[in-house]
């Protein structure tokens, strides 16, 4: 389909925002692949193919501040590596209070795999 939001029109539209100062939010991200107002859904979609794209090995950098954009360089990729780093501490964190367990603790009660 059409302005369809998938892995082809993601990059496509990201080879236009290469570097953070090229950055875009997910909202223009869609308007720019679908050419209308974004609905919810669209929104959630983006985020589900950036991460695809990203497990793929895809250098798609992105930080509420900046939007997304694809790393111009290896500082800005190990900033956005940080950043989803911190978010997942943060998310671990609060797994491990609420099952009053240590992080590592955490890690045999989940059966984690490294």
């Amino acid at each position: 389909m059409k302005n369809e939001i998938n892995r082809h029109s993601v990059l496509a539209a990201l080879s236009n925002h290469i570097g953070v100062c090229k950055g875009i939010s997910a909202v223009d991200l869609v308007v720019e692949i679908t050419w209308r107002s974004p609905r919810p859904a669209q929104c959630r979609k983006l985020r589900q193919v950036i991460e695809a794209l990203r497990r793929e090995g895809q250098h798609i950098c992105g930080h509420p501040s900046s939007g997304y954009f694809i790393a111009s360089n290896e500082d800005e990729l190990n900033e956005t590596c940080r950043f989803l780093l911190d978010r997942a501490m943060t998310t671990l964190t609060q797994v491990s209070k609420m099952k009053k367990a240590s992080l590592p603790d955490l890690h045999g009660q989940l059966g984690l795999k490294i």
